[in-house]
């Protein structure tokens, strides 16, 4: 299903692009260029990763606010101000993660309901419900489809700008396919090698670069919600990195806590290649695929580092 729906989305932004771009030169005259445009579309995001896709999409066209971006702020404890509502509120496209990620957001929106504000789910896009892993972003299928899905309705808010969203899709679609591609190196190099991390915001790029993922979920389920993990986790946790049965701990360097800075103080002890993640793009100016470049460049040394022990 989610190859059709990518295929169906790529297919209808080019052909917006096309027909936008036909009707503006039979009846429009041409635009002002919109950087510092004061038309440029209004785009809140709720955390930068998405709101960084946007911002490379939109180009001159678009203002991007994105809410969660403070690398030493853990998004899943973000509340609300005064500030944010306003934003939401004044937003003509606003992005969601979904899935318990960030409820907040989907609280302002319904305090400020606005008939002619389009918004983006990615977990409903996604077709997925709270409950399941909701850190999309790190899954570069959902990646593609999420950078689909905002070309296509950045097209339907602003038409006449088609073939600008559609060119920078296809700019984006080729930087982000550099990043794509190390995971696809990884994969063949490592696959199947065991690691271990100390939350689930792993899985979806473990799964995509073919590693084995043996840490207990229920830990770095609990972890990932902010609850104490299961006592049977935390010692076959402990065992794993102890008998050195994975070659790299990844970690998340936005939730850390006695237990998850313990775990990588036995794998630093153990001498297991340890590297951090984040949750938001960092440093919060980088694109997304710089981002994401240089953690799936620290992993692969890591992965090479690891097997060589």
């Amino acid at each position: 299903m989610r190859m059709w729906h990518k295929i169906f989305l790529i297919a209808l932004i080019l052909f917006g692009a096309a027909a936008a771009m036909y009707l503006l030169a039979i009846r429009h005259p041409v635009t002002q260029n919109a950087s510092g445009d004061s038309t440029a579309i209004l785009v809140v995001a709720a955390e930068n990763f998405w709101g960084s896709i946007a911002r490379e999409i939109g180009g001159a066209r678009v203002r991007v606010r994105s809410i969660v971006s403070d690398p030493n702020a853990d998004p899943h404890e973000y509340e609300t101000d005064a500030g944010t509502a306003r934003a939401v509120a004044e937003a003509q496209y606003v992005i969601e993660n979904g899935a318990g990620y960030d409820s907040w957001i989907g609280k302002l929106l319904e305090a400020e309901p606005n008939p002619d504000r389009k918004t983006l789910k990615v977990a409903d896009l996604l077709q997925k419900k709270e409950g399941d892993n909701p850190h999309f972003w790190y899954n570069p299928e959902y990646v593609n489809l999420v950078a689909a899905q905002i070309t296509h309705d950045l097209t339907a808010i602003d038409p006449q700008h088609a073939g600008t969203y559609a060119m920078n899709y296809v700019n984006l679609q080729s930087s982000l396919a550099r990043y794509q591609n190390q995971i696809a190196e990884i994969k063949n190099r490592f696959a199947g090698v065991k690691v271990a991390a100390t939350e689930d915001i792993f899985v979806y790029l473990a799964e995509a670069a073919g590693l084995d993922l043996v840490s207990p979920p229920a830990f770095m389920q609990a972890v990932a919600e902010e609850n104490d993990p299961p006592a049977e986790s935390i010692v076959q946790f402990e065992d794993q990195l102890k008998s050195r049965a994975v070659r790299v701990l990844v970690y998340n360097q936005q939730t850390i806590t006695p237990l998850t800075k313990n775990m990588k103080r036995l794998a630093d002890a153990h001498g297991i290649p340890t590297i951090g993640i984040t949750e938001t793009v960092q440093p919060s100016d980088a694109s997304f695929e710089a981002w994401m470049n240089g953690e799936i460049a620290a992993l692969a040394r890591a992965l090479a580092q690891g097997i060589s022990r």
